[in-house]
């Protein structure tokens, strides 16, 4: 039977948006900030709407808007915003979804919970699946999915990502999903980091890309592809068949300058670019 081009299409992995987390260049102008990130070859941005972030969360009604036009000018889009947002009841939650939403961003990614190790971890994640439950009836009302990124180090909930399997396994990705960081993953689980992907893949929301190496006993981020992170990730990225964003994380230049991290980001997008490639 000859293969015919639909048929091609269709055995083909998903094509994945890559977008740059924009953190450390967040004080460009929306213009400048949207010009640079094309040129990079970039398909969007993680954008920062946060406390600290490039737009505040009180500025959203005036100020997201402006962004998201700027970044249309040159075809790019808000592919996860990244968010203060990890509970329904935060006094600007409501707003800043709902004009997310209206803009067209399908995701947010929620503000981490902490654990506090002086009480039982599993009290603490049977009181936070309420707090999920209310968050749960908004993203369904705006249309919108909360993604959350697991962190490594015992402070935070979802660095072992088996309790973010138990607080989102009763919702569908379109209400919650994970961010898998592969880089917090190979932190917190070495050479079985394949399980904890195992365990995030029916929630995939977002996979969020980063290098490291150790320093004594503490991770230090480096450029990717200098590191840790086994690209062989990938090949478990195409195989589960996701076709949602990935996010590039430049973290190891903070002090350097909008210059610097740009140039990295150049640097980093094109060996992501060829490791999936390779996948």
């Amino acid at each position: 039977m000859a293969i015919t081009a639909t048929t091609k299409a269709a055995n083909s992995p998903p094509t994945n948006r890559i977008c740059a987390f924009v953190k450390f260049v967040q004080t460009l102008s929306y213009d400048e900030l949207a010009e640079r990130i094309a040129d990079i070859g970039f398909d969007g941005i993680e954008a920062t709407i946060r406390d600290k972030g490039q737009i505040l969360p009180e500025q959203v009604p005036d100020e997201l808007p402006k962004l998201v036009e700027a970044l249309k000018k040159h075809d790019l889009e808000i592919s996860v915003m990244a968010s203060s947002v990890n509970r329904a009841d935060q006094p600007h939650t409501e707003r800043v979804l709902r004009t997310a939403a209206s803009l067209g961003i399908k995701r947010y990614r929620m503000e981490y919970y902490p654990y506090d190790l002086n009480r039982p971890v599993a009290e603490q994640l049977v009181e936070l699946r309420s707090v999920v439950k209310d968050l749960a009836v908004m993203n369904r009302e705006f249309g919108i999915t909360g993604v959350y990124q697991n962190h490594s180090g015992a402070y935070a909930v979802g660095a072992t990502v088996w309790d973010l399997h138990e607080l989102f396994r009763d919702y569908s990705t379109d209400e919650f999903g994970i961010a898998f960081d592969i880089r917090h993953a190979t932190v917190e689980a070495g050479l079985s980091w394949p399980v904890l992907f195992n365990v995030a893949t029916p929630h995939l929301g977002a996979v969020y890309v980063k290098d490291f190496v150790w320093e004594g006993k503490k991770p230090e981020n480096v450029p990717l592809g200098t590191g840790r992170v086994d690209k062989s990730f990938f090949t478990q990225l195409r195989k589960a068949d996701f076709a949602g964003p990935i996010s590039l994380h430049v973290e190891y230049l903070p002090e350097a300058g909008v210059a610097e991290n740009l140039a990295a980001m150049k640097n980093d997008l094109a060996t992501l670019k060829s490791w999936l490639a390779e996948a």
